[in-house]
Parts: structure tokens; C-alpha cells; sequence
């Protein structure tokens, strides 16, 4: 049952997500004080995500807080919780629930005066102990009479929450009642001023899928490689990685990727492979496997993905089953894998059948989508991973699209439209994603172009010298609407609509702008029969009844793919 929410008056609401700012709203206080409850109906009310730092230390570490405890003490587990704290504080704004020692720690407190507005739930011991008494997983209150300890803990903790921001007292009410009274103090106490960002964390943006004990970050923004290991050390708890990237990538940015996890105390390995789509291979995939084994990569330590949607591909393929799954970093260097390939958990090889037919689902651990790299990357690659971008418009955002058609030239030149449009591309990704993980229904609207583009692929044999992925995605999606048309799903002025704009950014739209001869139709419909998006044999595709407007055909008959491409080759 959905909890329900108690009407917030505007102002007050307005005023408090105003004073924010980019800032975290932080709760402070002992257990059982209500802040993951009230926090989280405080998130919502605020409609910004909500985490509670417990529950990120343990998906962190893959142990539970008692499980730390016991294994580490309690020092080692608040210098781990000092790190995620830091980390989460960077990015904003959110509502964030701490643990009930983390403001006490001076290192951590400080990082929240610079990161947020701390706000102390007050209670008094038998409102807590009430809370508590029941539950056995408070590492603190396992002693003889746990009653007292709390009251302990209470003399010695009340002092220093006293230092937070603002006070909230935290009875036995209605958790909507606590939750107004925040507001109303952010509109009665001066709030302090926020600090002043640098660039870099001004053009940085955070985007957040919500999968349970999945969950993770994808960073957005300039310099993240050399602040790799940082972001990693933070997440993860092993201080071993192995970077597989390729040979263009890796004369570039591995150097600086590896100077980056040394300095936060990570020793890595790297294996390096050819570029292009024929990596994603068994052989590859074997030549992975080994150097992840024959360099003792545990299941806590880290395997980064530093490349493009191949590297990507074929990494998260290898640690998910390496050891039946090690944590696993995607570091996306093509514009292309940063809004797509890297988010949401698909990877694969492909095989003499066809393309990524072979893989699994496995989420990443973290993304981190530096946006510098993508100054480095060829007109033509840029330009390939721009039809995914364009993508997410049509599939059932036609204001980003439109938006697309008036921006694009600053999304190519490296302007502030770019971050926004990869933030916004990868939200797009993030919520299909958390509605629908395994493609069980609204997540084939992903797969929006994909269908024809796949088959260009395959008759193009992977060569990267005829068609790259984007491009075939670009003609893919031309094609889908043009099909729609000619089922009468929707109007001509829509399909020119879009072919204009891909023609306008340097894309291919038709399959006679691929170089070389084509196979015949009988192999295009080959390939489509062979794509992962048929369904008990019957023919599956993303149409179209306008821009943003797509969905997903079931049952496509054959008769009219094989007439359509006919035509489409004329």
C-alpha cells in the first residue's frame, strides 16, 4: 500500500526547496529517531531522491551494518561511512538519511556543514526506546541493558546534534505532522548561505537508478576520470580493479585512469584489445575472463569498462560471470555508450547469428560519463552517438526533441546544451529502466530504430568502414517512421520531421547512403527474424503514430517488412 502524503502549503514547500538550492537536506539524530521515515516522505514531498546512508554503506560493502561491525569494529566502518558521506554530499540536491554517529564524527559533520543544511530529529529516550526495543540489528545496544546505553548515548550525542542546522522535535505523531513542522522552520530560521561551487561541480550533473539493492549513480560531467578512483573508492569496498579497454581509448585516457585509483589506494591491471565491433567475440570474452582470474579480482573488487559500447559490452559481460558476478564500473568514452549502451544493465557478444545475442543483464556499480573525452572523439563518432540522443525524443519526449532541433549545434560544440542533453538522455534511459529492468514490456521502447539498424549491421558484417552503430540506429529510425507511415499510423510531415533533423546533424537516413553493395531482402528479413526482439517467432517492432508517440507492435506480418524494404531499396 502506497503511504499516503499530507498536503504541503506551496509557500512552505517552495521555500524550502529554494533555500536548498543544489544543497542536501541531511537528518541527524539517534536511532529511532524517525529519519529514514521522515526523510523519505520529505523527499517526496520535495519530489528530490532520497537515500538512506545505512543502506548505501551495506549495498557498498555487500554487508549488513551488524556484519561490518563484527568483521571491522566500529572505527573501520565510520571511516567507511566518512567516505560515502563525502561522496554522496557532492552531488545535490537530495534527502539524505545519516546514520546516528555520522554527525558526531568531526570529519563527516564537517563535510555536511559544506555539503548541506543538517536538521536534527530531537526525541526523548522513551519515545526511543519505544522505537527500538523490538528490533535486534543496533550493533550499539547489544550490551546488558541496552535501555541504558541508549541514554548514554543520548548524553553524549545530544550536545553535538545540537550543532545541526535546524531542530525538529520528533514525537509519537503523524510522520506528515513532523514533516510540516520542517518546512515551516526553514520559512522561521535563517538558513546559511550556500557555499559557492566550482565550475566543475556547477556543470555537474547526477543522475540515479533506482533498482533496490541495483541502485547506482551515473556522474555526468567534466574531469571524472581523473577523479575515478575517488567516485569508485567510495562505492566499493575491494582495493583491486582490472580496467579492460581498447587500443584508441586506452593510448589516451589509461594512464590517467590508473594514475587516478593508485592515488586512493586501488591497484589495478589492464587489458587492452583492438577497437571496432568484432571485440565483442567469445574469444575476447574468454582473453577477459582469464585476466580477471589470473589477477585474484574478488567479488568486491572492481572491473571498469573504459571504452566505448564494445569495451562496455563485453566488460560487464565478463564480471558478471567471473565469479558469478564482481563489481562493475562503466567509464563510457563515446558519446554513444555515455546515453546508452552504458546505462541499464544489457550486455553481451555477438555471434556469427547475430548481434549482442549472447550476454546477460548486469548492472553496473557506478557510471561515470566525463564529458571531456568527447572532445576527442571523431565528427563521425560524435555524430553516431547523437542518434541516440535524438532517440529518446522520439520514443515519447517531443519537447526534447523539439528542443533538440533548436540546440544541437551547442550539443556539438561542447556548449552547456551538451551536459544537459546527455543528463537528460540518460534520465530518459533511468526511468524505463527502474519501470521495467528485464524488457518484459515498456523497455522495448528502447529498442526504437534498433530492429532495422541491427540488420544493416549484419549485412554490413560489423564493418565499421560502411556503418557504425549510430548510423544504423540513425537510417533504423528514418525507416521505423516511414513504416508507420505506410501503415497509416501517422502523417508524412512527421517522417520528414525527423529525417530532416538527422540529415541536419550529418546522420544517414537512407540505406543507399551505406558504401558498398547490400544483401538481398531475403537476408535483411534473416536478420531481423534472428533479433532478440522477435517473440515466439513473430515479428516484433517499435513503431510510431508520432514524434514521441512510439510504441510496440506485436505481431508484424512479414509480407509487409519484405514489400516495405523492397521499396526502401528501389
Amino acid at each position: 500500500m502506497n503511504e499516503t502524503t499530507f498536503p504541503v502549503s506551496p509557500t512552505l514547500g517552495e521555500r524550502a526547496r529554494a533555500a536548498l538550492g543544489r544543497r542536501n537536506l541531511v537528518f541527524v539524530g539517534l536511532m529511532g529517531a524517525g529519519k529514514s521515515a521522515i526523510g523519505r516522505m520529505a523527499a517526496s514531498q520535495l519530489g528530490l531522491p532520497f537515500i538512506d546512508t545505512d543502506n548505501e554503506i551495506e549495498r557498498v560493502s555487500r554487508m549488513t551494518i551488524s556484519e561490518l561491525f563484527a568483521a571491522y569494529g566500529e572505527e573501520e566502518f565510520r571511516a567507511l561511512e566518512t567516505r560515502v558521506i563525502k561522496r554522496l554530499l557532492r552531488t545535490g540536491p537530495r534527502v539524505i538519511s545519516t546514520g546516528g554517529g555520522a554527525f558526531i564524527n568531526e570529519k563527516t559533520r564537517k563535510q555536511i556543514e559544506r555539503g548541506g543544511i543538517s536538521l536534527w530529529l530531537k526525541a526523548d529516550l522513551d519515545v526511543l526506546w519505544e522505537r527500538v526495543n523490538k528490533r535486534d540489528h543496533r550493533p550499539l545496544l547489544k550490551t546488558e541493558n541496552p535501555k541504558q546505553t541508549l541514554e548514554n548515548l543520548m548524553n553524549q550525542r545530544y550536545p553535538i546534534y545540537a550543532l545541526a542546522d535546524m531542530t525538529i522535535q520528533s514525537r509519537d505523531e503523524r510522520k506528515e505532522t513532523i514533516v510540516r513542522e520542517c518546512w515551516k522552520r526553514f520559512s522561521t530560521t535563517p538558513v546559511k548561505a550556500a557555499r559557492t561551487m566550482t565550475k566543475t561541480e556547477s556543470e555537474e550533473r547526477l543522475v540515479h537508478v533506482p533498482l533496490g539493492e541495483r541502485a547506482y549513480d551515473i556522474l555526468i560531467g567534466p574531469g571524472l576520470i581523473g577523479r575515478a578512483g575517488g567516485e569508485i573508492s567510495t562505492r566499493i569496498k575491494g582495493r583491486k580493479a582490472a580496467i579492460i579497454t581498447d587500443e584508441n581509448v586506452g593510448a589516451i585516457y589509461l594512464d590517467q585512469l590508473m594514475d587516478s585509483l593508485q592515488t586512493d589506494g586501488i591497484e589495478a591491471v589492464s587489458l587492452t584489445l583492438p577497437p571496432g565491433e568484432k571485440t565483442k567475440s567469445f574469444d575476447y570474452l574468454t582473453k577477459v575472463c582469464d585476466l580477471l582470474l589470473e589477477a585474484r579480482i574478488e567479488r568486491n573488487d572492481a572491473v571498469i569498462a573504459l571504452g566505448g559500447g564494445v569495451i562496455g559490452d563485453l566488460t560487464g559481460f565478463a564480471a558478471g560471470i567471473v565469479r558469478r558476478g564482481v563489481r562493475f564500473v562503466q567509464v563510457p568514452t563515446s558519446l554513444l555508450s555515455q546515453v546508452d549502451s552504458s546505462v541499464g544493465g544489457k550486455t553481451g557478444i555477438n555471434t556469427r547469428h547475430g548481434k549482442n545475442l549472447v550476454g546477460i543483464f548486469n548492472q553496473p556499480d557506478l557510471v561515470l560519463a566525463d564529458t571531456d573525452v568527447l572532445n576527442s572523439l571523431s565528427p563521425r563518432e560524435f555524430r553516431a552517438g547523437y542518434a541516440e540522443v535524438a532517440k529518446y525524443g522520439l520514443i515519447d519526449k517531443p519537447d526534447f526533441f523539439e528542443w533538440l532541433e533548436r540546440n544541437w549545434q551547442e550539443v556539438f560544440s561542447g556548449g552547456p546544451a551538451r551536459i544537459e542533453a546527455i543528463a537528460a538522455s540518460c534520465q530518459a534511459k533511468a526511468d524505463v529502466v527502474a519501470a521495467d529492468e528485464r524488457e518484459n514490456g515498456r523497455r522495448a521502447l528502447l529498442n526504437l530504430g534498433h530492429t532495422f539498424g541491427h540488420a544493416l549491421e549484419a549485412a554490413t558484417e560489423y564493418d565499421s568502414t560502411r556503418l557504425v552503430h549510430g548510423e544504423g540506429v540513425s537510417i533504423g529510425m528514418v525507416l521505423a517512421h516511414r513504416f508507420s507511415n505506410r501503415l497509416n499510423l501517422l502523417g508524412v510531415e512527421d517522417v520528414t520531421r525527423v529525417e530532416a533533423h538527422l540529415k541536419a546533424v550529418g546522420l544517414p537516413t537512407s540505406m543507399d547512403q551505406i558504401p558498398g553493395e547490400l544483401p538481398s531482402t531475403d537476408f535483411l528479413m534473416e536478420a531481423i527474424g534472428q533479433d532478440k526482439k522477435v517473440k515466439g517467432g513473430k515479428l516484433t517492432f517499435i513503431l510510431t503514430r508520432g514524434i514521441g508517440q512510439s510504441f510496440v507492435a506485436d505481431d508484424v506480418p512479414a509480407s509487409e517488412v519484405f514489400a516495405f524494404l523492397e521499396d526502401m531499396r528501389a
